[in-house]
């Protein structure tokens, strides 16, 4: 299969980092339609029925508004920072529950000198993040199976922010106090550049999506969403 991404998307990014201006970027559309955008699209699109295979309860939406790609406008409204364009482009595989409550997802993340897979739950709100907690606290094995699972530790890195103390209704004590601090549930992957840029990255993503199936049916389970 030939490669979705390609060296200029790499170098379209690195160049919108040291140009992040409206006059840069809109002198240089084509290139982000032509070398970041369409690529991605595309990529979404051939990867829907490789995901299906994994589970059916999740996306690959290629629309171009709405859709699994990411928008790369930055919203500065509220942001002390006013560089109006994002540095990467990401694409987010979202569970079909999503659009009314936080559940898991499939995202990749392609940046110059940062690029990578995740699995798992950003930032979780209140209840859903109570209900993973409760679900650690009453089948620690069950968490301890799916996290730990052998293929998703050899492929991903549990990661994210945690509390400083442990959680409100939660002993200092508890023997899992380290995972239920955590106030992300995510897993990341680093990968090079050149394995994006190669013609099996579509299987190779896929492949890591597979191994991340233990980690993403505990989730869902956890949250009460179908697998």
């Amino acid at each position: 299969m030939t490669p979705h991404f390609t060296p200029a998307t790499f170098a379209f990014l690195t160049e919108l980092a040291d140009n992040n201006n409206r006059e840069w970027f809109r002198a240089n559309k084509s290139r982000y339609d032509g070398d970041v955008k369409e690529p991605a699209l595309a990529f979404i699109s051939d990867f829907a029925p490789h995901l299906a295979r994994i589970s059916t309860r999740f996306r690959a939406d290629p629309r171009a508004n709405g859709g699994a790609l990411f928008r790369i406008y930055r919203d500065t409204r509220f942001s002390k920072h006013t560089r109006p364009y994002k540095t990467h482009t990401g694409i987010h595989l979202r569970h079909e529950a999503a659009k009314d409550a936080h559940a898991p997802g499939f995202y990749l993340h392609l940046q110059p000198g940062q690029v990578f897979a995740g699995v798992g739950i950003w930032r979780p709100g209140g209840p859903t993040l109570r209900s993973i907690r409760e679900a650690i606290d009453e089948d620690p094995d069950a968490w301890l199976r799916a996290s730990g699972d052998e293929r998703f530790r050899a492929s991903f890195e549990l990661t994210g922010d945690s509390l400083i103390r442990a959680p409100k209704g939660f002993s200092v004590d508890h023997p899992l106090i380290e995972d239920l601090r955590r106030k992300d549930f995510i897993g990341a992957a680093r990968l090079d550049e050149s394995t994006v840029l190669s013609h099996d990255f579509l299987a190779c993503f896929a492949a890591l999506c597979r191994d991340a199936a233990p980690f993403q049916r505990w989730l869902c389970g956890a949250i009460g969403v179908p697998w």
